[in-house]
């Protein structure tokens, strides 16, 4: 790392390389971020102001030192399609104040990191945990990724081919933003080819107001027509998720930190970052938008590209507030097509997987130990056994009250209670981490 120190300093790569690398990390997440108030007919304008207000809270919770960028969660789709599930403008407030208050469980578990020291709280998150997680994050994604391929794999490969040839013979900044050129040179060749409907950006105006009030919680609240039955549902039904989406925090922590080499646990401490995930997670939510979560695409940037200055995720959290009022640019990438984002996917998802790895070997996790095997093995398993075999998740009805909890959510409670009940758990939290382990390495 100390031969390449250099090119990860914002004062060594000079403002104009900062602004291109911010661009970059916006393309990164844009595809996502936006995919999921397309899926639940949120507003997608509000999705990209929230974003970059989490992250920039995010940021300055966490005293500027974690490069974590806060999208659009997936892991709420669910509970959105369990309360509204078509969209229904008049039912959206009311899933919308579930997330909110799924947000605030972060806040309390933060709380308990505050009061009993992260070392007793991360001796449930070890690396035989958070790694095999990590991993199946990455594997879990990946079907989306080759989904969005299929939809023209003659693009997809281009933006593959791209990013590959960039990283691995590109010179100077060319090497440092390969999914910027990836996709630009895939969405040139889709619209040479007639493989992009640009009508909605031609309809979309040049500037407009991001959210409408009715569609937030408050104007759920100030309307005076609340049912207080459906607003208890969407408590009960979607607060669960935070269970999962908290575990998939620290895994997606210590997978920044692992590559960035810094202990982001410790430093500026996990009580930090859950505030700042999940108090994102409620504003966003009350005033229309999706639930933020840590986003791994911009990890498989921070990994390829090794600039880890947390600047160039903030360039990109100002980048999405800006052209959160810009309709016609939200338009523009809305009709980007899906092999583009496909072919930049199934690069930065493998990214994921190949930190849970290395994550794993770093911090020199025995599986000559059955007990390591068998918690790996079970995580690994269930998390993508439930993913691609189960419809996404396992449904279980609780009085009259219907659970979904998902492959990763199932996964990670297996690993923790596993590792809290199997004899032989003697790892520990190091003091002093030498390297990318970020939660310490074995005693």
């Amino acid at each position: 790392m100390k031969e390449n120190q250099a090119i990860y300093d914002a004062k060594t790569l000079g403002t104009s390389k900062m602004l291109v690398l911010g661009l970059q990390h916006m393309f990164a997440m844009f595809g996502a971020t936006v995919l999921v108030p397309t899926l639940t007919g949120l507003s997608v304008s509000a999705t990209l102001l929230f974003a970059g207000l989490a992250t920039l809270f995010c940021h300055f919770v966490t005293k500027k030192k974690v490069p974590v960028f806060l999208g659009s969660s997936f892991a709420f789709l669910g509970g959105y399609f369990a309360i509204a599930p078509n969209g229904e403008k008049e039912l959206l407030p009311y899933a919308c104040f579930g997330v909110a208050c799924a947000g605030l469980m972060y806040v309390i578990l933060s709380a308990a990191v505050k009061a009993y020291g992260q070392k007793k709280i991360m001796r449930f998150f070890p690396p035989i945990v958070t790694g095999p997680i990590i991993i199946a994050i990455g594997l879990c994604l990946s079907g989306s990724a080759i989904q969005n391929c299929q939809a023209n794999w003659g693009i997809a490969l281009v933006a593959i081919a791209v990013v590959i040839i960039c990283n691995i013979w590109g010179k100077g900044m060319i090497k440092i933003i390969p999914i910027l050129l990836g996709v630009l040179a895939s969405y040139l060749v889709a619209a040479l080819t007639g493989n992009v409907d640009f009508t909605p950006v031609k309809e979309a105006a040049w500037v407009g107001v991001p959210f409408k009030f009715e569609n937030t919680v408050f104007g759920l609240f100030a309307s005076g027509n609340v049912d207080g039955g459906l607003l208890a549902t969407a408590v009960i039904t979607i607060l669960p998720i935070a269970l999962a989406t908290m575990m998939e925090h620290i895994g997606d922590i210590s997978a920044i930190g692992s590559t960035v080499g810094k202990n982001f646990i410790e430093d500026p401490g996990l009580h930090r970052t859950l505030i700042g995930d999940g108090v994102g997670t409620t504003i966003a939510a009350l005033f229309g938008a999706p639930a933020n979560t840590t986003y791994g695409e911009n990890t498989g940037v921070l990994a390829l590209t090794r600039v880890y200055d947390p600047f160039v995720i903030r360039l990109a959290a100002i980048y999405a507030i800006i052209l959160s009022f810009c309709p016609k640019f939200a338009a523009i990438i809305e009709v980007m097509p899906t092999a583009t984002i496909g072919g930049v996917s199934l690069i930065l998802y493998g990214m994921i997987s190949a930190i849970g790895v290395r994550n794993i070997v770093e911090n020199k996790v025995d599986f000559s130990e059955s007990r390591n095997i068998i918690i790996a093995a079970l995580a690994l398993v269930l998390a993508i056994g439930i993913k691609y075999g189960a419809g996404d998740a396992i449904s279980f009805v609780i009085g009259s009250v219907h659970i979904n909890l998902s492959g990763l959510a199932v996964a990670s409670l297996t690993a923790i209670i596993l590792n809290a009940v199997l004899p032989g758990g003697d790892a520990s939290f190091a003091d002093n981490p030498k390297d990318a382990g970020t939660l310490g390495r074995y005693k």
